[in-house]
């Protein structure tokens, strides 16, 4: 006879302290402490700023980066999946690929953006090098968005899981911005491959 699950087995695997704090501060998912460590340190989005969020879903980055902007600011999430959180009028989330933007997605994204933030991750396999030409694709759709629509000077992060590509995209963002940083927040998973590449300064083009 198999053993009886006990109550400690019957609870998610991956719930640790960063996931008791999201649900203690309201937020759907413990990936807002690595937006949050990210914007202490770099201070990417400013009150009344218009952020860009691509993989928004569920919700959490959108929250954060809205409760920064401020109702004076504007804040567009996409995602394949719906955000199903309560947003506040400042804020719109919508379902989209980022791969095939369709007319309506487009026309509402223009040109004027101050920061696109991305924490898309691909649908995993457990191969690492598989996973890895995954994510350096959603990144290098990240950057060609943030290219098209941030203002000059903006600013950009995106995950990316790190593999033989990842050194690559960190150059073209150095090329693409004044300042490169590459991070990995506290509270990333110690035994996750994720890091975050931050752009500053959007150059001019010309």
């Amino acid at each position: 006879m198999p053993p009886k699950k006990t109550k400690s087995r019957s609870r998610n695997q991956w719930a640790d302290h960063y996931t008791r704090k999201a649900r203690k501060d309201n937020y759907p998912a413990r990936s807002v402490y690595k937006l949050k460590e990210i914007q202490k340190r770099y201070r990417l989005i400013h009150p009344g700023n218009r952020v860009l969020d691509l993989g928004c879903a569920p919700g959490s980055w959108l929250k954060f980066a809205a409760e920064i902007t401020g109702p004076r600011g504007y804040v567009l999430g996409l995602d394949l999946k719906p955000v199903e959180l309560a947003l506040p009028v400042h804020v719109r989330a919508m379902v989209a690929d980022i791969f095939d933007l369709n007319e309506e997605v487009t026309a509402l994204l223009g040109r004027g953006f101050h920061c696109v933030i991305s924490d898309m991750a691909p649908a995993t396999t457990g191969h690492k090098d598989v996973d890895a030409a995954r994510s350096f694709s959603l990144c290098e759709s990240a950057l060609g968005i943030a290219m098209d629509h941030l203002v000059d000077g903006g600013r950009f992060v995106c995950k990316i899981f790190q593999g033989p590509d990842t050194q690559a995209f960190i150059d073209t963002v150095k090329q693409r911005f004044t300042r490169c940083h590459i991070y990995k927040p506290q509270s990333s998973r110690k035994a996750s491959r994720e890091i975050f590449i931050i752009g500053k300064g959007k150059k001019q083009e010309d």
